[in-house]
């Protein structure tokens, strides 16, 4: 085996991780430790979102001895836990100035309110309050050769599905090549009044 050939240049070795990280990776900030720092442990109270840089060994000591709350008072410690169960917000006594205040704002918004479902709209009365009446529901719109098959059977936009089939059995009983004799015109009449019924089947009208 020959220790020069070119095939030993293409050789690639997989860097070890902990090395490589420990190059990028920021120093130690605990004085004297020129370890690096890969554990981040929070600044304090009042710097929420800044963090130090330690390495294993300190930033488990720093951990050990942090307080959150160091230098406040035990009243002040209270208070701050008792106002974290509510996340910080304001709030009030049921019956006090501003609930009172609050309830008479948002009294149209409450569940079964008239109002507050008139805003908002509920056509199938899903939820039992006061509405007004229901518009009419609008005339469909007939495109061409819908209005072209209704001209056809003899009956005008506002003919309902019971009127197309009745219309549609007494045309075909009348054009039908036994009640006619074999006319030829009668047969073409015919042949106008199923395609007639067909487009206007397939269309929902009947």
């Amino acid at each position: 085996m020959k220790l020069n050939s070119k095939y030993f240049e293409k050789i690639r070795i997989r860097p070890d991780p902990k090395v490589e990280t420990d190059v990028h990776a920021p120093r130690c900030q605990w004085d004297g430790c020129e370890e690096p720092g890969h554990h981040r442990a929070p600044v304090g109270r009042e710097r929420e979102g800044e963090y130090f840089c330690f390495c294993f060994e300190h930033v488990r000591h720093y951990n050990k001895n942090y307080n959150y709350f160091s230098g406040l008072k035990d009243t002040e410690i209270a208070r701050f836990q008792k106002e974290a169960m509510t996340g910080h917000r304001p709030t009030w006594k049921v019956g006090s100035a501003n609930s009172g205040q609050a309830a008479a704002d948002f009294a149209p918004f409450r569940s079964g309110h008239a109002a507050y479902f008139r805003r908002i709209g509920d056509p199938f009365n899903l939820f039992g309050g006061e509405q007004a009446e229901p518009q009419a529901p609008k005339a469909k719109r007939l495109r061409p050769l819908e209005a072209k098959a209704l001209e056809t059977l003899g009956l005008d936009e506002n003919a309902t599905g019971d009127h197309i089939r009745a219309r549609y059995k007494a045309l075909v009983k009348r054009h039908h090549p036994d009640a006619n004799g074999g006319d030829r015109g009668s047969e073409e009449r015919l042949r106008d009044v199923i395609k007639a019924y067909r487009l206007l089947k397939q269309a929902g009208f009947c």
